[in-house]
C-alpha cells in the first residue's frame, strides 16, 4: 500500500503529494486524514504530513512512514481542503490546519493541546456479590459501603467528583481497588470543543419577488451561456461580496 502525503509547509514548492510505502503492521488503521510523520528530503529528516490518498503502487515510493500520530480529519475534510487550495491559490496544508481542533496545528509537537487524562472509577464486582460480603461482614467500613452503593447508579465516574459526592478519600478508594472490588483507570478526555455540540443546518431563505427576478435574469444568462455582468445594490454588510459579478459560465 503507497499513501500520497502532503508535507505540513508553506512553500509553494511543497504543494504537491509524496509517495510513502505504508508499513505491513499499519495497513489496517491508517486512513485518510491520517497525521504522520516521515523521513523527507535528502538527509531523511522526520517531517510532518497529512495522507490525503492511497494507491496500490508507485514508481516513486521508496521510503516507508515512521509512524502515525492521529486522525483528526475526515475524509470530507480532506476533500474540502484541497477545492480550497484550487480556489484560493494556497497550499493544501494550509486549509488543512484551518479544520484542526486549537493548539493542534503547530508542528513542535511538546506545544500542541494534549488531551486531557482523568481517572475514573468503575465497579470491579457484581452488586449482588459486593451485598453478600456486606451481609457476611467482610465488608464492615460504612464509608466504603456507601462508596460501592453509589457506584451502582454512577459506575465510571470521575475520582475527584467521587470524593467530593461522597466524602470518601482515595485511600479508601485504593484499598478498596487492592481488594478487588473496584477498579481505577486512567482514560482520555476529548478536548474537541465541537464534540457534543450539535450544529443546526440553517433553512433555504425564501427570496421576495424582486430578488427572485433578479435570480431568474441571472440564471437564465447562464443557461444560455451568455456573458453579461450585472451590478449589485445592497447595503454594507449584506454579503454582495463585490459590486460587480461577471456571469460567464
Amino acid at each position: 500500500m503507497i499513501a500520497e502525503i502532503i508535507i505540513n509547509s508553506n512553500a509553494k514548492a511543497l504543494n504537491k503529494t509524496f509517495d510513502y510505502i505504508v508499513p505491513k503492521d499499519i495497513e489496517n488503521i491508517i486512513k485518510l486524514g491520517n497525521r504522520v510523520f516521515v523521513p523527507f528530503g535528502r538527509g531523511n529528516k522526520e517531517e510532518e504530513g497529512y495522507v490525503i490518498g492511497f494507491k496500490d503502487e508507485s514508481e516513486f515510493a521508496n521510503k516507508e512512514l515512521i509512524k502515525i500520530e492521529d486522525g483528526l480529519l475526515t475524509e470530507e475534510n480532506i476533500e474540502l481542503a484541497k477545492l480550497m487550495s484550487i480556489k484560493y491559490f494556497c497550499n493544501i496544508s494550509d486549509c488543512i490546519k484551518l479544520m484542526l481542533p486549537p493548539g493542534a496545528s503547530s508542528k513542535n509537537i511538546d506545544s500542541r493541546i494534549k488531551n486531557k487524562t482523568l481517572n475514573f472509577v468503575y465497579l470491579n464486582k457484581e452488586i449482588d456479590e459486593i451485598e453478600i460480603d456486606i451481609e457476611e461482614n467482610i465488608l464492615k467500613s460504612e464509608k466504603q459501603i456507601k462508596l460501592l452503593r453509589f457506584l451502582e447508579e454512577n459506575d465510571g465516574i470521575n475520582i475527584s467528583e467521587l470524593e467530593i459526592i461522597t466524602e470518601v478519600s482515595k485511600s479508601i478508594m485504593k484499598t478498596l481497588e487492592k481488594n478487588g472490588y473496584i477498579s481505577i483507570i486512567e482514560e482520555k478526555v476529548n478536548r474537541n470543543p465541537f464534540v457534543h455540540k450539535t450544529i443546526k443546518r440553517d433553512e433555504k431563505l425564501t427570496l421576495t419577488d424582486e430578488q427572485q427576478e433578479v435570480y431568474n435574469t441571472v440564471e437564465f444568462m447562464i443557461d444560455n451561456e451568455e456573458y453579461m455582468e450585472f451590478l449589485l445594490y445592497g447595503v454594507t454588510g449584506s454579503r454582495k461580496n463585490r459590486d460587480i459579478y461577471a456571469i460567464n459560465k
